[in-house]
């Protein structure tokens, strides 16, 4: 088979650019020859990612592809890899179950579901140390942005809670098949020293959430309307918009709230 057709509900661009795919496989930083690292590659399409991250001979990689036509291309252009090549929706794959010494994640993520895959990270942080990925470039903007941007959001307080997060590179639209209608951009994550928070993690959560619920409102009201209205204290964070606060904030915040609720 010659080449495979971008599907839409997939959220589908191929690259087509040698160089760049290069560069994003090479971002990621792998093991030893001999203790290889083992990678994930998240839709694979056509291989172009896949291509050079077979070269590297400190990783292992695996593949995670839901599109049937991408797998069969895969199984013919690709045939040492397709031992390791995971037909399948990534976002309900059991990680834990069939990486359960850890994994990097890297990919070309396909656009309308790249904050869900964000999420699995971080749900799976304690096996992924690291995720290089390519993704819509106001998102990456945003993962990105320190606390005070209007850009900073839910995701960039829980990622950055547990990973540094670093804007690598800009991509244009035109090295792309089907070309998308926005810039894309390549992040890398690595996680950070922080092995818990110091608060309940379940509750910071619920207090991130519920703080950019409603963004433009100061956090009190914001806060009142998911938790009550704490009898009336007050804390100095509730004079503040949600943008305003960074993850230690947050973390400070929860044991505040935590206080209140018992």
């Amino acid at each position: 088979m010659s080449e495979v057709r971008a599907k839409k509900a997939l959220g589908q661009h191929f690259l087509v650019d040698l160089n760049i795919a290069r560069k994003i496989c090479y971002s990621l930083s792998g093991g030893t020859d001999e203790q290889p690292a083992v990678t994930l590659e998240v839709g694979c399409g056509m291989g172009v990612l896949t291509r050079f991250l077979l070269e590297r001979r400190d990783l292992v990689t695996y593949g995670a592809e839901i599109d049937t036509e991408s797998v069969a291309y895969l199984h013919v252009h690709y045939p040492d890899f397709t031992p390791r090549l995971l037909e399948g929706d990534f976002l309900k794959m059991n990680l834990r179950e069939r990486f359960p010494e850890g994994l990097r994640v890297i990919g070309n993520f396909p656009y309308n579901i790249s904050s869900q895959i964000f999420f699995k990270v971080l749900e799976n942080r304690d096996l992924i140390p690291e995720c290089v990925g390519m993704i819509q470039k106001e998102v990456a903007v945003r993962l990105a942005e320190p606390p005070g941007s209007k850009e900073y959001g839910i995701l960039s307080v829980l990622l950055q809670a547990w990973y540094d997060i670093e804007y690598l590179f800009t991509v244009g639209e035109s090295v792309f098949n089907p070309p998308p209608k926005v810039k894309s951009a390549v992040i890398r994550l690595k996680r950070n020293g922080v092995e818990r928070l110091d608060c309940d993690e379940e509750l910071f959560v619920r207090v991130v959430k519920a703080s950019f619920n409603q963004r433009r409102k100061m956090i009190r009201n914001s806060l009142k309307a998911v938790f009550g209205g704490f009898g009336g204290d007050e804390h100095p964070f509730f004079s503040k918009r949600a943008e305003q606060l960074s993850v230690a904030d947050f973390v400070a915040l929860t044991r505040w709230v935590a206080d209140h609720l018992a």
